[in-house]
């Protein structure tokens, strides 16, 4: 499961340099054309949009893996024991949840996407390459914040026979 999640996080990591490249790179050479060359250059505040969006639902689950993403954490740091364990554990699976419903729904949106053959103005491109980033982000999140539910409970498994293995000694 360990060898899994890392290869999504080391290409959700990729991802993320690759789109904020192509964001930079993009609006840098709008402005440079806008104020210096003036040529008739069209697609590229289209390519720094779609950039930022894959940058910014990809990062979504980043910060959620490494616990950067805002949250109000006093109700929970203040449980004790097993109630706080159990907060964390139905929390985590409500994201999970959210996340597979959206990533199921993002499938049927890029799907009409596709049927409908809507084109982006400037690029001219399918309209469904960038609603996929929906679809990528938001399995990545059900992906990795699965495994990492699955992870905390083994953990905590291991540690009750550990206590309960001493308790009876």
């Amino acid at each position: 499961m360990g060898k899994i999640t890392r290869y999504f996080q080391k290409m959700e990591e990729i991802a993320l340099v690759i789109t904020f490249s192509v964001m930079v790179v993009a609006s840098f050479i709008q402005v440079l054309n806008r104020n210096i060359f003036q040529i008739p250059v069209i697609g590229l505040e289209e390519i720094s949009k779609y950039s930022m969006v894959y940058m910014v639902l990809l990062g979504t689950e980043l910060g959620l893996r490494d616990g950067t993403q805002i949250s109000i954490d006093s109700v929970v740091d203040s449980l004790k024991g097993n109630l706080r364990k159990t907060v964390k554990v139905i929390s985590k699976m409500i994201l999970i949840i959210f996340s597979a419903l959206m990533f199921i729904e993002s499938v049927k949106l890029v799907n009409q996407q596709i049927t409908t053959q809507q084109i982006s103005p400037g690029l001219q491109i399918p309209m469904s390459i960038p609603y996929a980033a929906l679809i990528i982000s938001f399995g990545l999140i059900t992906i990795v914040q699965s495994a990492i539910l699955i992870k905390y409970l083994k953990d905590e498994k291991s540690v009750k026979n550990v206590q309960d293995t001493e308790v009876q000694k």
